[in-house]
């Protein structure tokens, strides 16, 4: 009996932390999703553990579940929403944010059914607001580039199970307007979910004492929540706060916690990681100058270098050139002109797009936001700067067993310059 209870208990933390890193990967899983009836099985006790040790809440419905995650730092800006895949890729910028929660609102209006149109024709009334017009947000339908940002926004509603297409094309609307109008089905129960805030827009007022919050400020105070102003009450917000940033963050470098972080993280950092590793199955990596939960199978990653393709091989290369610059990093102009070096030396591997006059401009741009989602390198002003992750990807000259024998004692040849694994505390 005893050996059957230990792998029933087994199997079942084992589906728990399956159903744990679904949620992770993708915060909004319905009902069609494989990992939805796992979720659901252990939503009792996900909901605890997201409680205990983030103060995530996970919401679970008949035929949705929905984690209500809050970032830990709201000023990055580096991992935008996107929609598609590989070359047809469409990545979020503030405009088109703006436009999506415009379209939330619109919808949270509306009915059960609505057509493309009808959503553009209510975007380019909403933009007709003198605050949005000051801040040059505009909008119509007579424009094809509009159209297009119209139709990446309402694909990432669709991927979440907010619309669903009933009957037409968007690539005929893009192309034909009105005359190519596309219907859809609203889930207004999957809308009422996506905004998640620990306070409503509506009581960040725009009058009194909140008038003078600036845009990061605004988003600050959605996501404030009550911190008991007690020992135990500030320690449970710590430990929430540096788990959030431990699962969400690719690597949390020590010189950007502030004070009471660092001295809660020294302290509790092999009790907080191996709580993590055991609820997620990522490999905690704890270095000089920060640390990271690693994830070796790459399903919780959202860019990954090294990957196959054009990009990939480019990301490869930038990483590596960059790696063996010093710490004031390389300007922009510069960044460019290896690039371009490239496209001659691997024209016949690269695709034709890639190759193309111009064309290096924009793929440095892609290249370096795409290391910076990685937190490897930093942008400042106009130039690029390494940071320690970085380090693994520099490349040793190659050495035999004799060099090892003459190296003087301690001298590393590992890839990374970062310090020693954390030990098991």
């Amino acid at each position: 009996m005893d050996e059957l209870s230990d792998t029933l208990a087994r199997q079942r933390l084992e589906e728990q932390r399956r159903a744990l890193r679904a949620l992770l990967a993708r915060p909004l899983l319905r009902a069609d999703d494989t990992a939805f009836p796992v979720v659901r099985r252990h939503a009792a006790a996900l909901r605890d553990w997201l409680a205990r040790e983030t103060g995530w809440h996970l919401q679970s419905e008949r035929d949705f579940v929905r984690l209500h995650k809050r970032p830990a730092d709201s000023h990055d800006a580096t991992r935008p929403a996107r929609v598609g895949r590989g070359t047809q890729r469409k990545t979020f910028n503030r405009r088109r944010y703006a436009l999506f929660c415009l379209l939330l609102a619109d919808l949270e209006r509306g009915d059960a059914q609505i057509t493309l149109g009808r959503l553009g024709e209510g975007l380019g009334q909403a933009v007709t607001d003198p605050t949005l017009a000051e801040r040059g947000l505009a909008f119509s339908l007579d424009h094809q580039e509009a159209r297009r940002d119209l139709v990446v926004v309402v694909r990432l509603l669709m991927e979440f199970g907010v619309l669903a297409r009933v009957a037409g094309d968007e690539e005929q609307f893009l192309r034909r307007g009105l005359e190519g109008d596309v219907l859809y089905d609203v889930d207004r129960r999957v809308l009422s979910a996506l905004l998640v805030t620990a306070r409503g827009p509506s009581l960040v007022a725009l009058n009194g004492a909140d008038s003078a919050l600036d845009l990061d400020a605004r988003l600050c105070a959605l996501a404030e929540t009550f911190v008991p102003d007690t020992l135990e009450g500030r320690n449970r917000e710590l430990r929430h706060r540096l788990a959030r940033r431990l699962l969400d963050d690719p690597v949390v470098y020590w010189q950007e916690l502030d004070e009471d972080e660092a001295a809660y993280l020294s302290n509790q950092r092999g009790v907080m990681l191996r709580r993590l590793q055991q609820a997620t199955g990522l490999v905690p990596e704890a270095r000089a100058e920060g640390m990271a939960l690693v994830d070796p199978d790459g399903e919780l990653t959202d860019e990954k270098v090294p990957a196959e393709g054009t990009e990939g091989h480019l990301a490869l290369l930038m990483a590596e050139r960059l790696a063996a610059v010093g710490p004031d990093g390389v300007r922009l102009d510069e960044a460019e002109a290896w690039l371009r070096g490239w496209q001659s030396d691997y024209r016949r591997y690269w695709r034709k797009a890639a190759c193309e006059p111009g064309a290096a401009h924009g793929l440095c741009r892609q290249t370096l936001a795409r290391l910076a989602a990685l937190r490897l390198v930093a942008r400042r002003d106009d130039r690029v700067v390494p940071l320690p992750a970085l380090g693994r990807f520099r490349v040793q000259p190659a050495t035999t067993p004799d060099d090892d024998r003459e190296r003087p004692s301690g001298q590393s040849t590992r890839l990374t310059d970062l310090a020693d694994p954390l030990a098991d505390e």
